[in-house]
């Protein structure tokens, strides 16, 4: 059984950055596409980011394009998310999320992902 736990989260600044951290173990991690998510208070979650199984291709949409980038590391099972530029909009619990897609794909859609983790929370404020 698939487990991920993520790491990170925090109050910031507008302005700031944070780096989250996703963890993942009972799973060969290296076929897995990793996707990033995010749900505010009264809003569906959206993705905000996804990577594939080899880390040669990546999405983004455009409220995150420029100011958030997704890595992985497939020798420590971990993917991060560098947000910068972090704004009050961003404020939201982030998720990460697995799915063994077919190879060179990954998506931004929750419905493709059946891991997830429990979610961390990101608070940009003054």
């Amino acid at each position: 059984q698939v487990q991920l736990v993520e790491f990170g989260g925090g109050l910031v600044q507008p302005g700031g950055s944070l780096r989250l951290s996703c963890a993942a173990s009972g799973t060969i991690f290296s076929i897995n596409a990793m996707g990033w998510f995010r749900q505010a208070p009264g809003k569906e979650r959206e993705g905000v980011s996804c990577i594939t199984s080899s880390g040669d291709s990546k999405n983004y949409p455009d409220s995150v394009k420029g100011r958030f980038t997704i890595s992985r590391d497939n020798a420590k099972n971990t993917v991060y998310l560098q947000m910068n530029s972090l704004q009050p909009g961003d404020t939201a619990v982030y998720y990460c999320a697995a799915a063994p897609l077919p190879v060179g794909t990954c998506s931004n859609w929750d419905a493709d992902f059946g891991a997830w983790g429990q979610g961390t929370q990101v608070t940009v404020s003054l």
